[in-house]
């Protein structure tokens, strides 16, 4: 396939729902120990990899609209319905979506699923949520912007964005096994697996199924955000452990954006 006749949206559909398959990490589901410990108000979820999200980012949950975007995969979606709030989770992959429906069913909780593209939530009117949680999936998104948009315009004001990303320094040394052992600066930000990789490695990760990802600028990450209406009121970072870049600097960001 070539890189012109390569759509991104619907190769990385394609992908992710074979990683359910392989059962990578983020496609395996909460257990009922989890759902039981979030309805007695004692939860921990992930917007990055290894460190809790802090609970004051966090409004009531009894009653509360939240969007799970672009969160499928049974992790962060069953917890929050746990808790009390109204959850509707999108993505991209059917098979992650369908990760939260089996929590769901298994545990007697409500959770509204929407497939659809992070960029565009035009299924959703303006207004309709109190809660945006996002972790790291713009990494598989071309334009991370639009996704800041959207998010703004279907929150209501005073409703917040918790949101996890790939610090781009990660995207400068390459994600591949033997790229990360040496640190070696190889890629200019933003990066593009369909752009930067070498074409016989690009085929090699669509042959197998490898999800594509994208290293954006912090000028897209942090000022886009502002950019698009929020204030940031929340900040941290975060390693990612199968990284040797995390050794000596993080390698995400995680934030909390507030509406005007």
């Amino acid at each position: 396939m070539t890189k012109s006749a390569l759509n991104v949206r619907d190769y990385n559909r394609y992908a992710w729902n074979h990683q359910v398959d392989k059962k990578n990490k983020f496609t395996i589901p909460v257990d009922s120990k989890t759902v039981d410990s979030a309805r007695k108000g004692e939860f921990s979820v992930l917007l990055t990899e290894t460190k809790p999200v802090p609970k004051d980012w966090f409004p009531s949950f009894r009653g509360l609209d939240l969007l799970g975007l672009a969160c499928g995969g049974g992790q962060q979606g069953p917890v929050f319905a746990a808790l009390g709030a109204n959850v509707t989770i999108f993505d991209n992959s059917p098979a992650q979506l369908e990760r939260d429906r089996q929590v769901a069913d298994r545990e007697g909780l409500t959770i509204r699923t929407v497939e659809g593209d992070m960029r565009d939530l035009s299924v959703f009117p303006d207004e309709s949520f109190d809660l945006v949680f996002h972790p790291v999936s713009n990494v598989f998104c071309p334009e991370v912007r639009p996704v800041w948009k959207e998010s703004f315009r279907v929150l209501r004001p005073g409703g917040s964005l918790l949101a996890g990303f790939a610090n781009p320094i990660y995207y400068m040394f390459g994600t591949h096994a033997d790229e990360q052992e040496t640190l070696q600066v190889r890629y200019a930000i933003p990066y593009s697996d369909l752009n930067d990789m070498e074409p016989e490695e690009l085929d090699i990760c669509i042959e197998e199924g490898i999800p594509l990802e994208f290293g954006h600028s912090l000028t897209d990450l942090i000022a886009g955000q502002t950019d698009a209406g929020f204030a940031i009121t929340g900040f941290f970072e975060d390693i990612c452990p199968d990284s040797q870049l995390s050794k000596y600097h993080p390698a995400y960001i995680a934030t909390r954006a507030v509406r005007k």
